[in-house]
């Protein structure tokens, strides 16, 4: 009931995003419906519908990703101070979320179904001159239980993947020290066991050394404090901002140091870096790349949907590798993108350019690798089609849209979850005076920035993906 309740009472914007779960839902129930009347009308070729239900593995997993990008920004399940006392802590939140993703999956499963019984004839006659009646089988009793169970597939996918996404953590506990042994920012070593937020590095004076009497030591063996500490307890009222090019001296230093989030709680980073994963990015797109260059010298051949060339079975495994490769890589990518922007004497624009797009790749980079690999998959599929086969059927047509869809609408909710996660930064940045027209033009930049990195990376990769069955 609770789970319906913040369903009904959400914003138009989460509605929308709710309903867009939903179509998404019903496409992909189609699909696989499509496959089993497929199955029922050729009861001889097992294989032939095996490949197909294969096939729709794709939407399948587009739809659970953008559902699961859905759940992410939600706002009437996202944790807030004080809803742990009243029964609502991470785990019955979490609960909540996957609930909702399955009421909306499973509104889209039951459109499905009633638009494939309607294509079908069952419920008001065959329409369209009965054009559906071939490809959906039309003259043969319908299984029931067969049909629940693939439109039971998008839900319970759905609101799994939701659950696992949205589990509470419990945060890892403290290493002795104080502080872990790595490389940190700029090649500092020994970086500390707390997340450094926005705009902690903005000011001179962040860390000073102690004196060799005074208490606490560093991970390098020195004795590390703020300025903060050794700085006396703030009085009332807005301190002043220093003048350009003074350091922040007194009680004004620790004003000075505080981040550009405001109410931010402090906590222990548990994100991996998003530069952790590009080497194994690499190196599958290399290896994806690798094993497509030797399907091409190869017999075994599939088939492909729609009006598409059959090529080697050793083709498809090297597309999902790459896929698999661009969506490791887009985090680190993104990354890097944000250090380039900063590289030579960066000014205000660049430099906050660049340190949101380095904040904000854990969260749009990897939906960013995924749309990449799906633009070189299509742009392979428009190099590969046959001029003198088949055209693209409706259910081909379906799927290639909705795998489109899906995931260019998680690129776009990703940038939306980020937009929310650095609202408290922004309102700082307008509060100190910053115009409004330099946020605006640093997002343009960024944009920029992002489209002149990935896209002749996705060019690169469609043009090498699509050779060996252009031969």
């Amino acid at each position: 009931m609770l789970a319906l309740r913040l369903t009904r009472s959400a914003r138009p914007a989460v509605q929308l995003r709710r309903l867009l779960v939903a179509a998404a839902s019903a496409g992909t129930g189609l699909l696989l419906l499509g496959t089993l009347g497929y199955a029922l009308g050729h009861p001889d070729d097992p294989p032939a519908a095996a490949l197909r239900l294969a096939w729709c593995a794709v939407p399948l997993a587009a739809t659970v990703q953008f559902a699961v990008a859905v759940a992410r920004t939600d706002p009437g399940t996202r944790p807030r101070p004080g809803l742990s006392a009243i029964g609502l802590g991470p785990a019955r939140l979490m609960t909540i979320s996957a609930t909702t993703t399955a009421l909306s999956t499973a509104l889209g499963s039951m459109l499905a179904l009633f638009f494939f019984l309607h294509l079908r004839g069952t419920i008001t006659g065959m329409p369209f001159d009965g054009a559906g009646a071939q490809f959906l089988a039309a003259d043969r009793p319908l299984p029931v239980a067969g049909a629940l169970t693939l439109l039971a597939l998008v839900p319970a996918a759905a609101s799994l993947s939701v659950a696992l996404v949205l589990r509470p953590r419990e945060a890892r506990p403290a290493q002795p020290g104080g502080a872990r042994k790595a490389f940190g920012r700029f090649g500092a070593y020994g970086t500390g066991a707390m997340r450094e937020t926005f705009g902690a590095y903005g000011r001179f004076g962040a860390r000073l050394r102690r004196g060799p009497d005074d208490e606490g030591h560093g991970a390098d063996g020195g004795a590390v404090a703020t300025a903060a500490e050794q700085s006396p307890p703030r009085t009332a009222g807005p301190a002043p901002l220093p003048r350009n090019g003074d350091a922040p001296q007194g009680p004004d230093a620790q004003v000075a140091l505080l981040p550009l989030t405001p109410g931010a709680p402090a906590s222990p980073d548990r994100r991996p870096h998003p530069t952790a994963a590009l080497p194994w990015g690499i190196s599958t797109l290399a290896a994806g790349l690798a094993v497509e260059a030797y399907a091409g010298h190869t017999t075994a051949t599939t088939d492909m949907p729609g009006g598409l060339t059959s090529g080697p079975l050793g083709v498809l495994l090297g597309w999902l590798l790459t896929a698999v490769g661009l969506a490791l890589a887009g985090p680190g990518l993104t990354h890097v993108c944000g250090h380039l922007l900063q590289a030579v004497r960066p000014g205000a624009l660049r430099l906050l350019a660049g340190r949101v797009l380095m904040e904000e790749s854990s969260r749009i980079g990897r939906p960013l690798g995924i749309v990449c690999a799906v633009a070189s998959a299509a742009y392979a599929m428009a190099a590969l089609q046959n001029p003198d086969g088949p055209t693209f059927g409706p259910l081909t047509t379906l799927g290639a849209l909705l795998v489109a869809g899906c995931t260019l609408a998680t690129l776009l909710t990703a940038a939306v979850e980020a937009k929310h996660a650095r609202a408290d930064t922004t309102a700082a940045l307008l509060r100190l005076g910053a115009p409004a027209t330099m946020l605006r033009a640093a997002a343009t930049l960024r944009a920029a920035a992002l489209v002149a990195l990935f896209a002749p990376l996705t060019l690169v990769v469609a043009a090498l993906a699509a050779q060996p069955l252009t031969r």
